[in-house]
């Protein structure tokens, strides 16, 4: 029993002295961390000739790091640039719009809105009513209607022609009265005239702020002939007829009601050398007082009012917006 103590004995000396030197020859360098504390950085000789490693705020290492090559800064790749949307929203989505948002294309731009009414290539029919504006003796109404044809939007050409109702005004009677003497006079009969158009202006206004009206303004210009006669002063000579050459010049403004009805406001000057019956006539025949009549130059101008009727009675566009 005492022997095995003893055994027992050495054996643990042993195992003392055996720990003992394991600890010895350890490297003293090395330490072991405590658990609450953080590790400490040692350096050898030759690491601690490298130069020195310092880090910025925000975690990058400055300073020379030895025989490595900084990589190269390389390209972001192309992002997409976010769609927007009709109403000038960017599409946070990415490269995909919504479902729900139609695509816009370059032909739904419009940048100036269509005239709403095209006259090129069309016909137009216009039957009017017009009255005297110049003259106190005599009124004329003229009953009139025009075909015109239009080799553009802003040109024209067309036929016009006139008939006209005389009507006497009150100061021809009153002249008569007090001066004792019948004032000369004559009356139109008919009229015609090859014109011409030209459309120098065109517009719009709103009307209650719900409706737009297109309007226009056209230049007229044309020569024709009148046909006047003299209304003899004695109702015992005969009358005579003058087929004068006429010259006209006017304009007019139209408003569109739909795309093949306008309405027409007007004025006009028709010009020509009328022939009057002579203030000393004694001559009972007409070819005679012709001869012997006085001229003078004559501006019938007249307001004139109508409707046009378009054909055909609706058109195409034929280019872009």
């Amino acid at each position: 029993m005492r022997r095995f103590n003893t055994l027992m004995s050495s054996t643990l000396f042993s195992s003392l002295f055996a720990a003992a030197l394991i600890t010895i020859s350890m490297p003293s360098q090395v330490a072991f961390a405590q658990p609450d504390e953080e590790p400490e950085m040692t350096f050898d000789e030759e690491e601690a000739e490298d130069p020195e490693m310092t880090f910025d705020e925000e975690g990058e290492v400055e300073g020379d790091l030895g025989d490595e090559e900084p990589e190269p800064d390389l390209p972001e790749p192309d992002e997409p640039e976010p769609e927007l949307d009709p109403d000038g929203d960017s599409n946070k989505g990415g490269n995909v719009l919504s479902d729900d948002v139609e695509k816009v294309s370059w032909q739904d731009i419009v940048v100036v809105v269509r005239k709403p009414f095209l006259k090129v290539n069309r016909f137009e029919l216009i039957p009017s009513w017009g009255v005297t504006m110049n003259d106190n003796i005599i009124r004329h109404f003229a009953f009139s209607g025009a075909f015109n044809y239009y080799l553009t939007d802003v040109l024209a050409v067309g036929l016009e022609g006139q008939y006209y109702v005389k009507s006497l005004r009150e100061p021809f009677d009153l002249v008569a009265r007090q001066a004792r003497r019948l004032p000369t006079v004559n009356k139109y009969n008919f009229g015609a005239a090859l014109n011409f158009h030209y459309i120098p202006i065109y517009g719009k206004f709103a009307v209650l702020d719900e409706h737009i009206i297109s309007w226009e303004t056209a230049l007229t210009a044309g020569v024709g002939f009148t046909q006047s006669e003299v209304l003899p002063r004695d109702p015992a000579l005969q009358p005579f007829k003058n087929n004068l050459i006429t010259p006209n010049v006017g304009a007019s403004m139209r408003f569109f009601l739909n795309r093949f009805i306008t309405v027409n406001l007007g004025i006009r000057d028709y010009i020509f050398v009328d022939k009057f019956e002579a203030a000393g006539r004694t001559e009972p025949s007409g070819d005679i007082a012709m001869e012997e009549a006085d001229t003078a130059l004559i501006n019938n101008i007249m307001f004139q009012a109508g409707v046009s009727i378009w054909f055909p009675m609706s058109f195409d566009y034929t280019t872009f917006r």
